[in-house]
This record gives structure tokens, C-alpha cells and sequence, in this order.
């Protein structure tokens, strides 16, 4: 008899092993989110809200791009959330992985800076641009210039490609440069296309500072929480992004960034196949 209840009580340990509970005993579901960098602000908060849904969040860091869907594939985390959903169909494709977007988060707009101009009227034939120069970024940073008319792009160009998707360069150089280097650039160029998060760790402010920037039409560049395609319909999970997506976590984030990054809540069906 106490060999059956030794077994029944491991089994129980096994099936509660994903749950911690509060001083006043409630169980909580522990979801481990993987995040790109030390910002944690919104993720805090989320936290706070998620605790009352019984849903305890362990932040896992991440220093790079390439380690949040490795670790998510592997069962090592239960989702992420730092990537453009146009980074995330490119990647999961190159790698085979089967990973699911299950809800938007913000835009981080993508802006081009200058320490020469205060408007992007004032650029001029001869003027020399940086942009990033890895592959997601150089087709974004090509899209912004001529959404500022600033160059003219090939015909239905996506943003996947480089230079070669340039038609015409209105008398502009182009120089592709390493994406964090990107604000150093800009005293020796007469703009630079530099990525939100890179623009504020240089001590940039991406709305203020910005003298032309993306806004809510950039869709592909909406961020987004990603899952195991098979735990799309998780219930836990699902509800993590109905937090993320309410009216209080908006207002956290425009108050928190002021208007730096834009929550923008888009039907995953109409960002799968970007």
C-alpha cells in the first residue's frame, strides 16, 4: 500500500511540476517568454496582470536574434516575443522550425536620423545614406527611403533583397553598414536608417528625433508573440496575448515609451504569409 501511494505521489509531483504557487497556496502556470535584450518594462508589467490570471512569467534573455527560436523549437521556452513577424516567416522558413505567430504586440518604427539635416526635404543629390546591412534590415531600410521618396525601388520589391532592388538612386549614395554601427555614422553621412531599439540605446529618441520615420502601414515589421505551432491554441497562451493586447497594457506602452513604439494589434491571419 505505501508503494502505491509513493508512485501516486510522484505522479501527482510530475503533473504539478509546471506550476508554482503564491504564500497563499494558489498554483500558478508558469510561462518562461523569451525577449531580445534587457527591456524588460512591458514585461514586467504584463507580469503584474498575468499573476491575477494565475499565470506566473519567467523572463528568459536572449542576446541575439537567432537563440529565442532556437531555444522556443527546442521546448526550452514556451514563447517569445522580440521579433518582426517579417524576421520570424524568413527565419522558421530558412531553419525548418514549426513555429507559429498566435498574436501581435507593437511596431518599433524604423527611422532615418541625421546630424546634417533637420528634414528630409533637405537631403540633396550627392548626400550619402547608411542603412543596415543585414538582410531583413537593408530591404526595410530601402522601402522607408523610398516611402520618403528618396530612391525608387523595382516593381512590387517586398523588402527580401538588397541594392539590386534599387532603380533609381536620385543622385544618392547608399551604403549598407553594420546595423549597430549605424549611429555612428551620422557624422559622417547626411542621414543614417537606424533600427528602433538601436536608436535608443545610442541615446536617440525614434519620435523626436527621427527626421522621417515608419508608421502603423509598415505591417511586416510588426512584432509579434510566437509559439510551438502545435501549442497555437494553448489556453495559457492565448490568454498571455490577451493581455498583452489590452486597453491597459496600450496605455502602459504609450505612457511608457511616448509614442516611440506603437502597439499594433493585427489578426495573426492577415500577417502569416508576409
Amino acid at each position: 500500500m505505501k508503494k502505491l501511494l509513493f508512485i501516486v505521489f510522484t505522479i501527482l509531483l510530475a503533473a504539478l511540476s509546471g506550476c508554482s504557487s503564491n504564500s497563499s497556496g494558489n498554483e500558478f502556470k508558469t510561462v518562461k517568454v523569451g525577449i531580445s535584450g534587457s527591456d524588460t518594462r512591458v514585461w514586467d508589467y504584463i507580469s503584474e496582470k498575468a499573476e491575477k490570471e494565475g499565470i506566473k512569467i519567467e523572463i528568459v534573455k536572449f542576446s541575439d536574434y537567432v537563440q529565442p527560436n532556437m531555444a522556443l523549437a527546442e521546448g526550452e521556452i514556451d514563447a517569445n516575443a522580440f521579433q518582426t513577424v517579417a524576421y520570424f516567416n524568413a527565419f522558421k522558413k530558412d531553419h525548418k522550425l514549426d513555429l507559429s505567430a498566435i498574436g501581435t504586440t507593437v511596431l518599433a518604427p524604423m527611422g532615418v536620423f541625421s546630424n546634417k539635416v533637420k528634414d528630409i526635404s533637405e537631403i540633396q543629390k550627392g548626400d550619402e545614406i547608411a542603412v543596415p546591412n543585414d538582410v531583413t534590415n537593408l530591404g526595410r531600410a530601402l522601402l522607408l527611403l523610398e516611402k520618403a521618396n528618396l530612391i525608387k525601388l523595382k516593381a512590387g520589391f517586398d523588402g527580401k533583397g538588397g541594392l539590386e532592388n534599387v532603380t533609381d538612386y536620385k543622385g544618392l549614395k547608399i551604403t549598407p553598414v553594420v546595423a549597430g554601427q549605424a549611429p555612428r555614422a551620422l557624422d559622417d553621412v547626411a542621414a543614417s536608417v537606424i533600427n528602433n531599439g538601436i536608436a535608443v540605446d545610442a541615446g536617440l529618441n525614434p519620435k523626436e528625433d527621427a527626421i522621417f520615420r515608419e508608421d502603423k502601414t509598415a505591417v511586416p515589421y510588426v512584432n509579434i508573440i510566437a509559439a510551438q505551432t502545435k501549442r497555437k491554441n494553448d489556453k495559457t497562451l492565448i490568454k498571455l496575448v490577451e493581455i498583452y493586447q489590452s486597453e491597459a497594457v496600450t496605455k502602459f506602452i504609450q505612457k511608457t515609451y511616448k509614442g516611440a513604439t506603437i502597439p499594433t494589434i493585427i489578426p495573426v491571419k492577415e500577417i502569416q504569409n508576409l
